[in-house]
């Protein structure tokens, strides 16, 4: 049998994770990047999307910066 590939997590999931996980608060992101802390909590509960503005401006409140790997 071969082996299995690892399922890959999705770029949502992964900025959910990051947010939860910061030390800045989701009222701080919001607060910070202009971003309704409503918006901000359908998204974390998986119940809404962002555009990639306002990724951007997470991204960017969070200092966060891609890592491609092999």
């Amino acid at each position: 049998m071969g082996k299995r590939k690892p399922k890959r997590t999705s770029l949502s999931d992964q900025l959910r994770v990051i947010i939860e996980k910061h030390e800045k608060s989701r009222y701080q992101i919001s607060k910070e990047t202009g971003i309704d802390a409503s918006q901000m909590s359908r998204f974390i509960h998986g119940t809404g999307r962002l555009t990639t503005d306002t990724l951007d401006k997470i991204g960017e409140c969070l200092n966060l910066r891609f890592k491609v790997t092999k």
